[in-house]
């Protein structure tokens, strides 16, 4: 009988591999592959994504940065304009191994808790607001 652990292990491997290197990474039609986030003070949203999240960035000139080491790619324009539920904006929701730490450091770095931790199906979470206004939520399913 043929031993299949050798030949799982090399799939596993190749697909970890494919999975952190972007080059060969395919990309797929009709799935979410950028995004794309306002900010009225690029150096500000710099700050705080960097000093909360541990987040990276490439600046493409005065307007926009990109965002690196962020789990998807994508990055913030120059904006007078907010992005908030209130206002109809999508939600984006980062996760978090350890909820009070990430909520504690989220207000050191200068985030505004708009919703404390709250229970929902499937873990918890909490929302806020960026030095900027825009809303985010960060969900654990401790």
């Amino acid at each position: 009988m043929k031993s299949i652990v050798g030949p799982l292990c090399s799939y596993l491997i190749a697909l970890t591999e494919r999975h952190y290197n972007k080059e060969e990474t395919v990309k797929e039609t009709g799935k979410i592959n950028y995004v794309e986030l306002p900010s009225t003070d690029l150096e500000a949203t710099k700050r705080f994504f960097a000093d909360a999240f541990g987040w990276s960035f490439v600046d493409y000139g005065p307007d926009y940065v990109a965002i690196e080491n962020a789990g998807l790619d994508g990055g913030f324009f120059k904006s007078d304009q907010v992005a908030t539920t209130r206002n109809g904006s999508v939600l984006v929701v980062l996760y978090s191994g350890d909820l009070e730490s990430t909520l504690e450091t989220v207000n050191q770095s200068g985030g505004h808790i708009v919703k404390d931790i709250f229970s929902f199906p499937g873990g918890r979470r909490f929302h806020f607001t960026d030095p900027n206004g825009n809303e985010y939520a960060v969900w654990s399913d401790t």
